[in-house]
């Protein structure tokens, strides 16, 4: 009977050691959060990109339907602020694939962080490497995010010649 007891005791020991502890669990999520806030800003930033999109597509458009009554140097206006819109939806669209790519990578980190620790793997290099390309990949995204605003300025300039105002 004690040998049973004893082999009972064995088998739930080992049993218990395959599981990880609810602190274990506790410290992942904690370690987690980091990289949840990222993508909560990250969330953020891409509303702002879309939106910028939108209203470039919309503003497209509108030249577009604009351009056949147009003659001169209207037309020759018009056909320079569309080449800007045109790289503008370039530049919002690189940004947004840099912004999800990073949201992807921070995503992945946060699913490895649980693996590795259900899944008792040592894989701290590959978390880091994969928070810093997500890193790297949000800072560029927002390289493209300050680019697309500066050449946002430039449609305000074309706007401001036509009427007539000094440029200071």
């Amino acid at each position: 009977m004690i040998g049973c007891i004893r082999h009972v005791s064995t088998h739930h020991a080992r049993l218990m050691e395959t599981f990880p502890a609810v602190t274990t669990i506790a410290q992942t999520i904690q370690l987690s959060l980091s990289p949840v806030f990222m993508l909560a800003g990250i969330g953020a930033i891409l509303n702002v990109l879309v939106g910028r999109l939108a209203r470039v597509v919309d503003r497209s458009r509108a030249l577009e339907t604009l351009q056949p009554a147009l003659e001169g140097d209207d037309r020759a206006h018009h056909a320079g602020e569309a080449r800007l819109l045109h790289w503008r939806m370039k530049v919002i669209n690189t940004a947004l694939f840099l912004c999800v790519s990073s949201a992807i990578g921070t995503c992945s980190v946060v699913a490895l962080l649980f693996v590795g620790e259900l899944a008792h793997l040592h894989i701290g290099t590959v978390v880091g490497v994969m928070f810093i390309m997500a890193m790297l990949l949000l800072v560029s995204g927002l390289v493209m995010f300050l680019i697309e605003v500066r050449l946002s300025l430039r449609a305000t300039y074309f706007r401001n010649a036509l009427l007539g105002r000094r440029l200071s």
